[in-house]
């Protein structure tokens, strides 16, 4: 018990020992490629040293140092010691975070604001840069971007919290390839506590688990209907819905993501970004314990070896959902295989609901780079899976899209809320190694181009243009502000008389 107790409280400190998310701190202090590249160019020209000058000095072509100047790479640190020796200054001349000018600082900030989001969903074309813009020409466009990235804000202030919460974690999960080694040891002692050595994790040995932890079991037909489980910490008990979680009479997922939320501690999230890292811990603990690190990795280092990746066949081998199995090759793949993917859970209606990556493939984004809600491209493989009749196989197809050629499979799941499809990709140097890589299904996305698969034929608009009035039918996610309270979703009150009536009685 004393490992599994040194594993939770590694695991109680993963929020603690987290960054702040408030854009404070000294990452704000450290020099992006744009300003070293700016500094780079300040120095040389003060020297009065021209581009074909520096790049003899460093050894290499006039057009390495212009990529490297105008931010476009990041440069080696043997690199940066060479220009400086070159320019007679010293590294952290280069690495400062201050640009060199008032006028690199615009510059620096235009640069950026014509790489982000906003611009691109703008649909037009950046400015060249340069000493031939003028300053006023310059400030006045800065002016125009900062006021409507403030629009944007303001428009989106009700669910602004939540999508730059998710934005927040998204990129925080891509930056440790969706793994987490704290947890993966959590479940690796709670398993050793319990005796389960290799297999499926069955329902019965869930259920050892909650006792193990203290805590009974306690199967009723009137749960809170906005919850999937309630925890009674005071009389240790686990209340779970009589007829299983959506029409499954298997609890055991539910079971499992209530207890890690107990294990690792989780108290009364602070805020929307709080509760949704608290959610995603707790379903990244369960899936842990039930497709366990280390067979789960020699399955798919073997079927690797065979070439014969399947999401289908480790969901077979560990007997949970296909959601399940792909999320978990996502904490595995990249750490274990060294294999990029890319993972989605898209609406049958087109919209994105979870989306997660770290091989390069860019999702669709609205100004301020929210990808939840946004519709993905008809063309690419989480939307085409709906229009395959054989829904018993899963389908895989290739993509060719903006940013290189992903290969992706795809399955629809059925749920209260409508048909989901659940999709895993890669890039296509990685496709070798699953399989599904023989299907000669392929399309081409043109996306976020609107005359890729948004914009309607001419002769469709030109008919039909002054004439349609269509009444959307929007989830209600859509509309509604962000839920308040401490457990957002949850009716509080509800829960709280419900632990009254099934209280043991004194």
């Amino acid at each position: 018990m004393a490992g599994f107790t040194e594993n939770r409280r590694t695991a109680r400190n993963l929020t603690s020992s987290r960054p702040a998310q408030n854009g404070t701190g000294p990452a704000e202090s450290e020099p992006d490629a744009l300003t070293i590249g700016r500094r780079i160019r300040y120095l040389r020209t003060s020297k009065g040293m021209t581009l074909d000058d520096l790049a003899s000095a460093i050894d290499r072509a006039p057009s390495q140092v212009s990529t490297l100047e105008n931010g476009k790479r990041e440069p080696k640190f043997s690199q940066l010691q060479a220009i400086a020796r070159a320019l007679g200054a010293g590294v952290d001349d280069l690495l400062s975070a201050e640009p060199p000018s008032e006028r690199d600082a615009l510059e620096i900030e235009l640069e950026r604001a014509q790489r982000g989001p906003l611009f691109e969903t703008l649909g037009i074309e950046g400015v060249r840069i340069g000493k031939s813009l003028p300053h006023d020409a310059l400030a006045t466009i800065l002016a125009l971007h900062r006021e409507l990235e403030r629009l944007h804000t303001e428009r989106a202030a009700t669910p602004e919290e939540a999508r730059r919460a998710n934005g927040e974690l998204r990129d925080d999960m891509c930056a440790k390839d969706n793994y987490l080694p704290e947890l993966e040891q959590v479940a690796k002692g709670l398993l050793a506590d319990v005796g389960h050595t290799s297999g499926p994790l069955p329902q019965r040995m869930a259920a050892e688990i909650a006792a193990h932890l203290g805590f009974t079991l306690h199967y009723v037909s009137d749960l809170p209907h906005s919850t999937r489980s309630v925890i009674d910490t005071r009389y240790r008990r686990v209340y779970l819905p009589s007829k299983g979680f959506r029409g499954r009479s298997n609890t055991r997922s539910a079971l499992l993501q209530a207890l890690a939320s107990n294990v690792l501690d989780h108290t009364e999230p602070g805020d929307y970004g709080e509760f949704l890292r608290q959610r995603v811990e707790a379903n990244y603990l369960a899936a842990a314990l039930m497709v366990p690190e280390k067979p789960g990795v020699k399955f798919l280092r073997d079927a690797k070896d065979e070439r014969a990746i399947a999401i289908e066949d480790l969901r077979d081998a560990f007997g949970v959902s296909f959601e399940t199995a792909a999320h978990r090759f996502t904490n595995l793949a990249t750490r274990h295989l060294g294999i990029p993917v890319h993972f989605m859970k898209v609406h049958e209606s087109g919209i994105l609901h979870k989306a997660y990556e770290n091989d390069g493939v860019r999702f669709p984004s609205d100004a301020l780079g929210a990808v939840e809600g946004q519709h993905v491209c008809k063309q690419w493989t989480a939307r085409r899976v709906f229009d395959v009749e054989d829904r018993f196989n899963p389908y895989a197809q290739y993509t060719d899209t903006t940013s290189g050629t992903y290969w992706c499979t795809s399955r629809v799941e059925n749920t209260p809320d409508g048909a989901f499809s659940v999709s895993v990709g890669v890039p296509f140097a990685h496709v070798k190694w699953f399989e599904g890589r023989e299907t000669t299904e392929r399309r081409a996305s043109r996306c976020p181009d609107e005359s890729c698969c948004r914009r309607p034929p001419q002769e469709l608009s030109e008919k039909w243009g002054d004439f349609a009035w269509p009444s959307a039918r929007p989830h209600a996610s859509m509309l509604a502000a962000m839920p308040s309270g401490a457990y957002p979703g949850v009716e509080t009150t509800e829960v709280y008389r419900f632990l009254e009536e099934h209280a043991p009685r004194d």
